[in-house]
């Protein structure tokens, strides 16, 4: 990872950032904090013990000398994904935790918050702060999984209950048009001075041919006209995998799409609504944005297209799918341990996204960024622009 320190690690900032992981859960019941709809989708709870435990591990046990332990069994509970640091529940297995209870959890996070803002009043070392601008960052990106989880939570309930937290999408307004930008040889990858994730470095030169890219993205009324002129139906505009996953799956409209009493209806965290025209089409796949491209007769950019092209485009409303494979950048290499695992051991059988979401939190939103997600997953706040 780069680290800069031009937003320095405060005991204020911590707690301004911990504290907006609660704000987001503050409107749901205690019933459903240990929901898991789907084995891709984490109870609330477990984001709010996991993003604790990533301090307490990698931080206070390491760094603080009079630290005690909240609880012995929570690395087992709330690892992830980190091989390193040992044994942890299974993925799938998160949403049969009904203890410890949401009280615990939150007082966990109280624990570990009090720990950290002592710790923070101290002289911290360089390295230790790396370690904690990681953590920070890592919690901001579980508050974006946070509201993706709780929306599918939600969403699949018959009652559609809403939530305070607003997330709201704007209108693409603008008349399409389509952006030029020239054939060169042009830099890719992070050079400014600030943090980035260890996959967006490896700064190099690729060469693109002449290309144009829309100015907006893709509206909801039409992807309607794609829906209504056959566009689930039509195998040639399918790659085979997204063919045998819509045709498995009975796929046939967007994530959180109804037709009822012959009106498109969407849910939204916010309430059941009619859709509307000129939002942007969200909650879809990569085969879902590459079969429309195909229908449009054009495509869908690359990355190093998209960051290029990003200087004249407005985004941070919705991911972008982009029609690259999530590989690594030239010279690029995995930090040791545990901090390692974070981005590298998933560079197989993903595509790379660009941008930022309504849901993303500030910050989260620069050129340079790569998300990454499978081709079949949507529950992501995520849209499609068009190339050609």
């Amino acid at each position: 990872m780069q680290i800069a320190l031009s937003n320095p690690i405060t005991a204020e900032r911590f707690l301004n950032i911990r504290n907006r992981t609660e704000q987001i859960c503050q409107s749901l019941q205690s019933e459903d904090v240990s929901v898991q709809p789907i084995d891709f989708v984490s109870p609330p709870k477990w984001h709010l013990a996991h993003t604790t435990w990533f301090f307490e591990e990698f931080v206070l046990t390491k760094s603080k000398p009079d630290y005690k332990v909240y609880n012995t069994d929570f690395a087992y509970y709330f690892n992830s994904y980190y091989n390193n640091v040992g044994e942890r529940v299974i993925r799938a297995n998160r949403g049969l935790m009904t203890r410890p209870t949401l009280e615990e959890v939150l007082s966990y996070r109280a624990h570990v918050n009090e720990n950290m803002a002592q710790f923070l009043e101290g002289e911290v070392a360089k390295q230790v702060c790396d370690v904690i601008e990681i953590g920070l960052q890592h919690e901001q990106q579980h508050q974006e999984l946070l509201i993706y989880d709780i929306k599918y939570i939600l969403g699949h309930q018959v009652s559609f209950p809403t939530l305070d937290f607003e997330v709201k999408l704007h209108p693409e307004n603008q008349s399409q048009r389509f952006i030029k930008i020239d054939e060169g040889v042009y830099n890719i990858g992070h050079k400014e001075d600030c943090f980035c994730w260890d996959n967006e470095l490896g700064n190099h030169k690729v060469y693109l041919h002449e290309f144009e890219i829309s100015n907006r993205l893709v509206t909801n009324s039409e992807f309607i006209e794609f829906i209504e002129t056959g566009g689930y139906d039509d195998f040639n505009l399918w790659h085979a995998d997204g063919w045998d996953w819509i045709k498995n799956n009975a796929i046939s409209v967007p994530m959180y799409w109804h037709k009822v009493n012959n009106k498109w209806m969407q849910y939204t965290l916010n309430g059941f609504k009619e859709i509307e025209a000129r939002l942007p089409v969200s909650h879809i796949s990569f085969y879902e944005a590459f079969a429309y491209s195909q229908w449009k007769g054009m495509r869908l950019p690359t990355e190093f297209e998209w960051e290029i092209a990003s200087q004249y485009l407005d985004y941070g409303q919705l991911w972008e799918w982009t029609n690259s494979a999530y590989l690594p950048y030239p010279n690029y290499t995995k930090a040791e341990g545990a901090i390692g695992e974070y981005n590298g051991k998933f560079m197989v059988n993903t595509m790379v996204m660009r941008g930022a979401s309504v849901a993303s939190p500030t910050g989260h939103c620069r050129p340079t960024y790569r998300n990454f997600f499978a081709p079949d997953n949507r529950w992501q706040f995520s849209g499609i622009r068009l190339a050609k």
